[in-house]
């Protein structure tokens, strides 16, 4: 159990046990439990929203590019501050590379399982991704769980830090819910090579496919919805707490699957898509017709 998580088990109103005592029973340093982070600076916060915006549009800047187009922009700040900011964002630039790193021992990284497969139905694949939510005074970070020939979003969940559980809880909602796909494809990142998240995938029965490093074209379909997601709600509304960006990120989500329909799927909602429902008649434009 993360340290995180560990804290937020702890009561301060529990009517046998004092705080001192659960943090022992958990393994957790009482000055731990009491210790708040230090939020980011009102400058940094928009630093962060203007590095999330330029990453959306040019995935493969690195730190160094990204303090230049800041510059550029009047932000008087150093390669060093981008690539603390970046790190804690989970952004990384994405290009070829040859992998030298060596995973974690207990995050095994699997095969990549989607090159030349055609995906022509729905819970043939799933994917899976988390993205940074910039808001007024803070942020957080969004997973969502996407089943890949419909674009729909199956599940999705918010939370304060990188940590896997709130992946893993997303990932065990949808299963519950929509049953589960022949493959799950994601990237790298250490939330989905927990032994935690694989666990469920590998008792769920389902066969695992992780992106090559630096591969964002791999898992194309979520780096679209963040896309859409950003410009057409986060962008527009500067949440001010974690819950008005749940039922605002909840009411979009519900817009997307239901009433956006997708030029990829000749029309039809991820709704419509994803039930193999047929979409409403489509009017033909006048001018067309008279051509």
């Amino acid at each position: 159990m993360s340290r995180d998580r560990r804290k937020s088990v702890v009561e301060t109103n529990h009517p046998r046990l004092g705080v001192a005592w659960q943090c022992r029973l958990l393994g957790l340093c009482r000055s731990t439990f009491y210790y708040k982070t230090a939020g980011e600076t009102p400058k940094n916060l928009a630093l962060m929203k203007r590095l999330d915006e330029i990453f959306l549009d040019a995935p493969f800047f690195g730190a160094r590019q990204m303090a230049r187009m800041l510059r550029r922009e009047g932000h008087w700040v150093n390669r060093k501050r981008v690539v603390r900011l970046m790190r804690k964002m989970g952004l990384e630039a994405v290009y070829r590379r040859p992998n030298t790193s060596r995973p974690h021992p207990e995050h095994k990284i699997f095969p990549y399982l989607l090159r030349d497969v055609a995906i022509t139905r729905p819970n043939q694949v799933w994917c899976a991704d988390v993205t940074y939510i910039p808001m007024r005074r803070g942020y957080l970070y969004f997973v969502a769980i996407m089943d890949w020939h419909s674009r729909k979003v199956l599940s999705w969940r918010l939370s304060n830090s990188m940590d896997a559980s709130f992946c893993v809880e997303a990932l065990s909602d949808a299963l519950e819910r929509y049953g589960t796909p022949e493959i799950f494809n994601t990237d790298q990142g250490s939330q989905f090579t927990s032994a935690e998240f694989v666990g469920v995938l590998e008792n769920a029965g389902v066969r695992i496919s992780m992106d090559g490093r630096g591969r964002w074209m791999d898992n194309v379909m979520v780096e679209r919805l963040w896309r859409s997601l950003k410009y057409e709600n986060v962008y527009l509304n500067a949440y001010e707490t974690g819950t008005e960006a749940k039922k605002g990120i909840g009411a979009w989500i519900d817009f997307y699957n239901a009433r956006r329909p997708h030029s990829s799927l000749d029309g039809l909602t991820p709704d419509e898509a994803y039930c193999g429902q047929p979409g409403p008649p489509v009017l033909q434009d006048r001018n067309t017709e008279a051509a």
